[in-house]
């Protein structure tokens, strides 16, 4: 059984980053069958992947970030025993995989790991986020965010006091970088292909995080370049909120007990409660792995 696939989706990329990507990927000895899914209106990355020997698939239309990965994780589903969803502007070193590779192999309970984040300058990206409320997005979104008192209530959503050091179970991980056990997603499902855009990484950590501890592991680093293209064009602002609209009617708006109970056990490691389906267990590791 191959170890790790991995799969990046490409909409008019810059070529050179996703190179970079396929680079780093393939440094890795643990490196699988890599699958390039090109939703660019003209198969922009097909010499690219056919350099590298990548699977590459042109769907011909913008078929959506999850919808296009579910075409490699239906691929792979009994193929590999972990499977990396990776944006094209992320870039790592050849030891990351097996990193976050071993710590899997020693926590089987664990379906969703994420490394520590930076951008390129070196600066921590804070991806670790509690499950979100309606007034997270929409102040993030909307509102300045160097009001005191707005600056409070991120840094609680962003999980800031654990000030990114130690293993956390956290419920909501980025989906730029995913490292997930195959055997949870046969369990949960792949990607949830109503969310176009934005919000099916919360949707998918939430469900793993129903079943299996959801992981970020600060004694591996990648470098994510990160526009935030939400902030910068209309229509991106449009999918942003159509899928955070989808993601509350899916999961409740102001009345979600599930959200309560999982930040709550996710801010407060020793917090044990049942509630049903879901029972939450929490188990920090709080040391790095032997190098």
């Amino acid at each position: 059984m191959v170890k790790i696939t991995a799969s990046i989706v490409v909409y008019n990329n810059s070529l050179s980053d996703l190179e970079r990507a396929i680079k780093s990927f393939l440094s890795s000895p643990l490196a699988g069958e890599l699958f390039i899914i090109d939703n660019s209106p003209l198969p922009i990355a097909q010499e690219i992947c056919e350099a590298f020997n990548c699977n590459y698939i042109f769907t011909g239309s913008n078929l959506g970030y999850g919808k296009a990965h579910n075409l490699a994780l239906k691929e792979v589903s009994n193929l590999s025993s972990y499977h990396l969803v990776l944006n094209p502007d992320v870039y790592f070193n050849a030891d990351v995989l097996e990193k976050l590779f071993y710590y899997m192999e020693e926590n089987p309970k664990t379906g969703l790991v994420m490394p520590k984040v930076l951008y390129p300058d070196g600066t921590i990206q804070r991806l670790c986020k509690l499950l979100p409320t309606p007034f997270n997005l929409g102040t993030r979104r909307f509102l300045p965010n160097n009001i005191q008192w707005l600056k409070k209530i991120n840094d609680h959503y962003e999980m800031n006091s654990s000030n990114y050091n130690k293993i956390m179970n956290v419920p909501f991980l980025s989906g730029c970088f995913m490292f997930l056990r195959m055997a949870a997603i046969r369990q949960t499902g792949p990607f949830d292909e109503r969310f176009f855009l934005y919000a099916e990484d919360t949707d998918l950590s939430r469900r793993i995080h129903q079943k299996f501890d959801t992981i970020f592991f600060p004694y591996a680093e990648i470098y994510h370049t990160h526009a935030r293209g939400s902030y910068k064009n209309f229509k991106m602002t449009w999918y942003n909120l159509k899928s955070a609209i989808q993601y509350f009617n899916k999961w409740g708006w102001f009345f979600d007990k599930e959200r309560r109970i999982i930040n709550e056990a996710a801010l407060h490691p020793t917090f044990y409660l049942k509630y049903e389906p879901v029972i939450i267990k929490r188990t920090i590791v709080q040391q790095p792995l032997n190098e």
